[in-house]
């Protein structure tokens, strides 16, 4: 039985209390702009979560509950049997408010103030931020450097890798290869592994996501972060999960949560949105990465016809467009300005990854805003290139 699924009618957000689009002038000192910013879509989610969500709220008591339960952990069980080959021990899963806070839960319970903290860069923005507040020390390693990573991991005050799998901003899909290499070099030199892998239902064919799991070993000090929030856009629903190898560090994490910090009672719309999307969503996620590629692909296909320079192509995983203009030679600051003030357009600048030369278009949205904001970058360099003579 087919599937039939509209990505293309826009959904108007204004009024929502949307990072995006009501609160775009926080980071753009404009009001009102077309937002292709934070890493959320602008499409409804799956209607199987839909439907779960409101079938929960017609029951009408909203008290506390549980995630330690089987409806809960059994479909992320079967989500990695199923979606990425992965076998996974329920006792092994835990739960988190979000992403974040397991990050540096996890980072206070690995290392100490002024330890090392090994980040490949370009780097997602809120990585450097949570290192920082939590008194560590961020090493940023080129994605591609080998010899530096391996450089930065035999410090002795090196105490974390903290991976993005895929990673943000460049989409890239880590190989068996590149993990066991990753794995290698952390054994080696005791260092512990946080892999971030909120993007991985979104890897892009041929490209296969493989989860840490299957390179950690066991007992090992390791763990996973992850959540449907991405792949199903539910960030708001709050709610995480973790997959933590070592029994005494999951004992741990699970003390400080519910004894320290007083968040073990989880959000329910939460769970009830990850079972249904694990359960019944498959199709629809397949149907959105479809989309996605043909939004990443008219991103390329219009870039390269304008700019043959660039030679861009679609990232490897989710919908963020990481676009190199340094073979523009345009000024980063020129060209937001341009953007801002006159196409009306809100687009990443590369400068929030510590990344100069480069742009994040978010491209999880209908087909026709993906025309807009492309036609604004083209004409936002134009407009540059034609003030400075070079066209």
């Amino acid at each position: 039985m087919g599937h039939s699924f509209d990505f293309d009618t826009p959904v108007d957000r204004h009024g929502t209390w949307c990072t995006q689009w009501d609160y775009v002038e926080d980071r753009f000192g404009v009001p009102d702009l077309l937002p292709f910013t934070i890493s959320d879509m602008d499409f409804e989610t799956a209607p199987a979560v839909l439907a779960a969500l409101r079938g929960r709220l017609d029951h009408g008591v909203l008290g506390y509950s549980r995630w330690r339960q089987a409806d809960f952990l059994s479909a992320i069980v079967d989500w990695y049997g199923t979606r990425h080959a992965t076998e996974v021990d329920p006792e092994s899963i835990v739960y988190g408010p979000s992403v974040i806070y397991q990050i540096a839960r996890l980072l206070r319970l690995w290392s100490r103030p002024g330890d090392g903290v090994v980040v490949h860069t370009p780097s997602y923005d809120a990585f450097p931020k949570t290192i920082a507040a939590n008194e560590r020390r961020l090493l940023g390693c080129p994605l591609d450097d080998w010899t530096e990573l391996e450089r930065l991991l035999a410090l002795p005050d090196t105490a974390v890798l903290l991976l993005c799998s895929p990673h943000n901003p460049t989409g890239h899909v880590w190989t068996e290869g590149e993990l066991d290499r990753v794995a290698a070099l952390c054994a080696r030199y005791g260092v512990a592994v946080i892999s971030d892998e909120i993007h991985s239902d979104l890897a892009h064919p041929p490209h296969v996501h493989r989860p840490w799991a299957l390179h950690g070993g066991r007992g090992d000090r390791w763990a996973i972060v992850t959540s449907a929030s991405k792949s199903f856009n539910i960030p708001a629903l709050t709610g995480s999960y973790g997959i933590i190898g070592d029994p005494t560090t999951r004992d741990a994490y699970l003390h400080h949560l519910k004894e320290a910090d007083g968040l073990s009672s989880p959000a329910v719309l939460s769970l009830v949105g990850h079972i249904a999307a694990y359960r019944e969503g498959a199709p629809w996620l397949d149907s959105l990465g479809t989309y996605l590629r043909g939004n990443l692909h008219l991103v390329a296909d219009r870039l390269n016809t304008a700019f043959p320079p660039l030679t861009w192509t679609p990232p490897q995983a989710g919908y963020l467009a990481w676009i190199d203009i340094r073979p523009l030679n345009i000024d980063d600051e020129a060209l937001q300005r341009e953007l801002i003030e006159t196409q009306k357009t809100a687009i990443m600048p590369g400068t929030t990854y510590d990344s100069p030369g480069h742009l994040r278009l978010n491209a999880g949205c209908p087909r026709t805003k993906v025309e807009q904001g492309v036609t604004a970058l083209i004409e936002a360099v134009r407009g540059l290139q034609r003030r400075d003579g070079a066209v």
